[in-house]
C-alpha cells in the first residue's frame, strides 16, 4: 500500500510540474533575506532585491519568495513563465471573493519572469524580461527589467525606454516543433496599464483565488494547494472551501465549456469587464460570469462586424462565421484580439475556441 501511495504522489508531482508555461519546480531555500525598502524601490538592478539565490538566471527563490502558477495562464507569444510572490514579514493578504484578486498588503511584490527554452539555432534558454508589480501605499506600480545576453543581470527600464517599450527579434520553436520568428514585444508603462487597469487604477490580473485553488508541486515532498501554501507561509489569512475554480484549459478530461471559460478568463477577462479597457463591448468574460452564454457573445451581434457573414460574436456551430474566432486568428493590429501581449496566433487556444463553438447547438434569432 505504501508503495502504491508513493507512486501516486510521484505521478501527481510530475503531472503538475510539466505545464505549458514551463514553471519548473524550484524549492525555496535558506539564504540572505530579501532586500526591500518601500521608499527606494524599484531598484535599478533586479539582483539588488535578493529574491533569488546563486546564479540569478536559475531563479532559485530564497525563503519566503513563493512560486505560484494560475490554473490557466495568459498567452504571451509562447513565452514560458516563472512567477513568485513576496510579502513583508508580518503581513497577510485577504480573500475578497473568488473572482477578485487577493487584497495584498503594502510591500507585496509579484515577480513574473518571461523566458524561452527553444531559442534557435540551438534550442537555448534565455530570460527576456522580468516584470514586477509592487504594492505601495498609493497603489500598485510596474517595474520592467530587461536581461543582458550573459543572463547575469536584469536592468530597470526608465524614462523614454519605459514610455515607448521595445521589441526583440527572436526565433523559437513552438510546442508543435515549428520554428517561428517574431518581434517579441516588451511593453511600455502605458501598455502595462492598459491591461492592468480597473476603475482607473493598476491592479494585478492572475492572482485571483479561483486561479490559485489548485495543487502545485513546490518540491518532491511538498505538494499542496496553492492557497493553503500561502496560509502556511503566513501570507494569507484564510480562504473558503467553496471556491468556484478555473481549470487548466489544456486538460482534455475537463468539459470543453469549462476549459474555454478558463481560457477566456485568463486571456481576455481583465479587459472585458466593467470599468476596464473594453467595458464598452458586449462581452463579460470573468469566469464567474460566463455561465451566461450572452456574456460569452453567443448569438450576440458584434458592434463591429467583420462582414455580412461574420457578424455574430459567436455563431453556434460555425466558428468561421464567429467574430471571436476571426479576431483570435488574426495578427493584424486593427483586427486582432487581444490587442496587446501577442504577435503570433495561439494555435492551441484557437483550436479550443473552434471546438467549443462547434459544440454549441443554439439557434440564433
Amino acid at each position: 500500500m505504501k508503495k502504491i501511495y508513493f507512486l501516486l504522489i510521484l505521478s501527481l508531482f510530475f503531472s503538475i510540474s510539466c505545464k505549458d508555461d514551463g514553471a519548473v519546480i524550484e524549492p525555496s531555500i535558506s539564504g540572505p533575506a530579501v532586500n526591500f525598502d518601500i521608499n527606494a524601490v524599484p531598484y535599478s538592478k533586479l539582483s539588488t532585491y535578493s529574491f533569488f539565490s546563486g546564479d540569478l538566471k536559475n531563479l532559485t527563490p530564497v525563503a519566503k519568495v513563493i512560486p505560484y502558477e494560475p490554473a490557466s495562464s495568459l498567452f504571451t507569444d509562447y513565452a514560458l513563465k516563472k512567477r513568485f510572490i513576496w510579502m513583508p514579514e508580518g503581513t497577510k493578504a485577504k480573500y475578497i471573493e473568488d473572482g477578485k484578486i487577493l487584497d495584498f498588503p503594502v510591500g507585496t511584490t509579484l515577480i513574473k519572469n518571461f523566458y524561452y527554452n527553444t531559442l534557435q539555432p540551438n534550442n537555448t534558454t534565455k530570460i527576456i524580461e522580468t516584470r514586477l508589480m509592487i504594492r505601495k501605499s498609493t497603489g500598485w506600480i510596474f517595474a520592467e527589467y530587461i536581461w543582458n545576453d550573459a543572463q547575469t543581470e536584469a536592468t530597470l527600464l526608465t524614462g523614454e525606454d519605459f514610455e515607448s517599450g521595445s521589441s526583440q527579434e527572436i526565433t523559437f520553436k513552438k510546442p508543435n516543433g515549428e520554428s517561428i520568428t517574431t518581434n517579441y514585444r516588451i511593453p511600455s508603462e502605458t501598455e502595462c496599464f492598459a491591461c492592468h487597469r480597473l476603475d482607473g487604477k493598476a491592479i494585478p490580473i492572475g492572482t485571483k483565488p479561483q486561479n490559485l485553488n489548485n495543487i502545485y508541486g513546490y518540491s518532491t515532498n511538498n505538494i499542496k494547494n496553492q492557497l493553503q501554501k500561502l496560509v502556511d507561509e503566513g501570507y494569507l489569512a484564510s480562504y473558503p472551501s467553496t471556491i468556484n475554480s478555473t481549470v487548466d484549459y489544456h486538460d482534455a478530461s475537463k468539459p470543453v465549456d469549462i476549459r474555454l471559460r478558463s481560457y477566456l478568463d485568463a486571456n481576455c477577462s481583465h479587459c472585458h469587464q466593467e470599468n476596464a479597457r473594453c467595458d464598452y463591448r458586449a462581452l463579460r468574460l470573468n469566469f464567474n460570469q460566463t455561465t451566461n452564454l450572452t456574456n460569452l457573445g453567443v448569438c450576440v451581434t458584434a458592434a463591429e462586424p467583420v462582414s455580412s457573414t461574420i457578424s455574430k460574436i459567436v455563431a453556434p456551430g460555425n466558428y468561421n462565421k464567429s467574430v471571436m474566432h476571426y479576431r483570435l486568428q488574426s495578427t493584424d493590429g486593427s483586427n486582432m484580439m487581444p490587442l496587446l501581449g501577442r504577435t503570433v496566433v495561439h494555435d492551441e487556444g484557437l483550436l479550443l475556441v473552434q471546438e467549443w463553438i462547434n459544440s454549441l447547438t443554439q439557434t440564433c434569432n
